[in-house]
């Protein structure tokens, strides 16, 4: 309670000064999710989960306040941890300080290839006419993204930094580093002393450590290509290379490759450091062409290469305004996989109902000589927007598969926007 009382003072102060002329703007979603959850071969409970979310943002000219909170529970049948009420975007905003600089306080999010998610700390962005250098700091978001912060800054953090260029033409050049540790949480176990008699152990581990660095050149001219290597330091090794480029041949006809090596993105200390492991090699071709306006098919074709196997896999299937379909298909070492799936939505009355349905079968085994499994999924949905700041989600999903039997799921939604510009003068 007294944590969200200083929230409380901070969100005041922060606006203290921006209170008059400000926007209001936001979302609130309320959503019900029911399920059975098996308890023997024989019972089973029923589970009616409810979430309810709030995204609030308020703003004067150049400075933002952000938040997205997050409250979830049973109505019956209550799980471990419930209530939980999480805590997801809580930060002030920054903009244009002193022409050049964006800052942001708080907790919010970072969007990295290695160590994205949520932390609390300070980010900061530079732009020098065609440079742009930004660099963070902070904690670890606590579990459950609890109204908390972490009480071991030092070996509990992120931090990292990036360096962006665009000032040639068609490209963008760009280097960054991520250093994120991880506290391991203390456990007690059993083990057996000297004389093989159990005896109750606490378990204190090492924190674990990413430390990566990454350099991407992103070109949009005569095709789209963009180019990432990733190497990590705690291994002194490269851990990704990752090529995606595409490229229209003539009108209406393109191709795209995508070439992925990939070596096991594992923490410095882990357990796991210490087992044999192989890197992938990937590569993936395709070609789209689009028959009319609204009207494509599309083909891939992947091989995946592993140690001392193979897998390959291939699709193809169509995109239209009404929907898609596509059939996939995967062979070798990954198992062997066939799967066909169909969906389709469309909006009528401008914009009031827009019904969903979609279905899927799929055939698949571990090996060539395993058993064959089967699994039948079907979802039917519509949504109702009344207003435009208003809309209710209806959808019923099913599926069928040896381990589960005739699984029926039903999800309800509720979205509210709001936006308003108030003047307290």
């Amino acid at each position: 309670m007294k944590l969200i009382k200083i929230i409380i003072v901070v969100f005041i102060l922060a606006y203290s000064s921006i209170l008059n002329a400000q926007n209001i703007n936001g979302r609130i979603s309320s959503s019900v999710y029911a399920f059975d959850r098996a308890q023997s071969l024989t019972e089973s409970d029923m589970f009616l989960r409810g979430y309810e979310t709030i995204v609030l943002n308020l703003s004067k000219n150049n400075y933002s306040f952000k938040t997205r909170i997050n409250l979830e529970t049973n109505f019956s049948n209550q799980l471990l941890n419930d209530p939980r009420l999480r805590l997801y975007n809580f930060y002030f905003e920054a903009r244009k300080v002193l022409k050049i600089a964006t800052i942001k306080l708080g907790r919010q999010p970072i969007f990295n290839q290695v160590a994205g998610g949520l932390y609390d700390g300070a980010n900061i962005k530079l732009r020098f006419n065609s440079f742009t250098v930004q660099g963070y700091f902070g904690g670890n978001v606590p579990v459950y993204q609890e109204f908390k912060l972490t009480d071991d800054w030092v070996n509990n953090r992120i931090f990292g930094g990036k360096i962006k260029y665009n000032g040639l033409k068609d490209f963008t050049f760009a280097i960054d580093y991520v250093d994120k540790n991880y506290t391991p949480i203390d456990y007690e176990t059993q083990r057996l002393d000297i004389n093989l008699n159990p005896i109750t152990v606490l378990i204190q581990q090492k924190s674990n450590q990413f430390r990566y660095g990454s350099a991407s050149i992103l070109y949009s001219g005569i095709l789209d290509a963009n180019v990432r290597v990733n190497y990590d330091f705690n291994f002194m090794e490269l851990s990704r290379i990752e090529f995606n480029g595409r490229y229209n041949i003539i009108k209406n006809l393109g191709v795209n490759l995508y070439y992925n090596y990939r070596a096991p993105q594992i923490r410095y200390n882990s357990i796991f450091a210490v087992f044999d492991f192989s890197n992938t090699y990937e590569v993936e071709g395709g070609v789209d062409y689009k028959i009319k306006k609204n009207f494509t098919v599309f083909s891939q074709f992947g091989n995946v290469e592993y140690k001392d196997d193979s897998a390959q896999r291939f699709t193809f299937g169509l995109n239209t305004i009404y929907g898609g379909a596509s059939y996939r298909q995967t062979l070798g070492y990954a198992g062997e996989l066939s799967s066909l799936s169909i969906y389709s939505a469309r909006t009528f009355l401008n914009g009031l109902l827009t019904p969903s349905i979609g279905l899927s079968y799929t055939n698949y085994k571990l090996s060539e000589n395993a058993d064959e499994n089967n699994i039948i999924s079907a979802l039917a949905g519509i949504n109702i927007r009344p207003w435009r700041t208003l809309s209710f989600d209806f959808q019923a999903q099913y599926s069928d598969n040896k381990i589960y039997k005739n699984d029926f799921r039903i999800f309800f939604k509720l979205n509210y926007w709001f936006n308003t510009n108030l003047d307290l003068l």
